[in-house]
């Protein structure tokens, strides 16, 4: 399971508070928390004006790059600034994020063609998110088959179905297994990822939720997933499920985990 530490975003109110004052020291610490707790890359959002993404981006990415060796996942919606802040990494990690909407593949891929760096592919386009499975299988496909045109090996790219709140949609996680499933089917050798706390914007009860979602995504074949590693819920689904899927041999990894108190007993 390939995690992707959700929580340098600037969207987030004591994030965007630390943004403001420049607390190095904060930032620094989501950094050490979430590499310490297993995250394989770091997603680090400006959550910003336009006008002032690229330097607070820059900014968080220096701070982040100077505290751990963990890889960055760069987050902005404006597909110039991701290929912007290529230039400053250290190492290739990853892009977030791409979609069918005016012409963000085509900015980005050429970009990254001939390197080790890897994309986020939101399923949407030019007239939104659907909420029918086939029809997000079908952006997916379509980018795709552009990322194969630059030479962009499918085990770069993370699928992202886009999981919509519950609260708004009552059939969010089957929208998301159902395209999940048919992009796992056709094209085994992608990653399926997603913001696992989408799902439970605007109800109580958040955690469990986001625990529950997060199994169930797993066992419909999720590989990857963007989430908070320092929650001790989301520790402790994702030790279990690995456990109960067979992909963890001798429950090795649950039972250390158990033993260092990673997980909730």
């Amino acid at each position: 399971m390939i995690i992707i530490g959700e929580k340098i975003n600037g969207s987030v109110p004591p994030v965007a508070a630390a943004i403001q004052r420049r607390d190095e020291a904060l930032i620094r610490n989501l950094a050490l928390r979430q590499t310490e707790m297993g995250a394989d890359y770091l997603d680090v959002a400006a959550g910003s004006s336009p006008e002032t993404e690229r330097e607070i981006l820059e900014w968080l990415i220096n701070i982040v790059q100077d505290t751990v060796e963990t890889p960055v996942c760069i987050d902005s919606p404006d597909p110039r600034v991701l290929v912007d802040m290529l230039a400053i990494a250290k190492k290739p990690g990853i892009l977030n994020s791409v979609s069918e909407e005016h012409g963000k593949c085509e900015t980005v891929f050429p970009k990254i063609a001939d390197t080790e760096w890897k994309v986020i592919a939101l399923t949407c386009g030019n007239n939104g998110i659907s909420s029918d499975a086939a029809a997000r299988f079908n952006i997916a496909a379509a980018i795709i088959e552009k990322a194969e045109k630059y030479g962009i090996a499918r085990n770069r790219l993370f699928i992202d179905p886009l999981i919509t709140a519950l609260c708004a949609n009552a059939n969010s996680l089957p929208d998301f297994t159902s395209a999940l499933s048919m992009i796992k089917k056709q094209y085994p050798d992608v990653h399926v990822t997603g913001g696992i706390s989408n799902s439970s914007f605007g109800m109580p009860c958040r955690r469990l939720i986001n625990q529950q979602f997060l199994t169930l995504a797993m066992a419909a074949g999720m590989d990857s997933a963007i989430t908070d590693p320092v929650s001790i819920n989301i520790r402790s689904a994702l030790y279990a499920v690995e456990a109960l899927l067979g992909r963890d041999r001798n429950c090795r990894s649950f039972l250390n985990a158990f033993r260092k108190g990673l997980i909730r007993k």
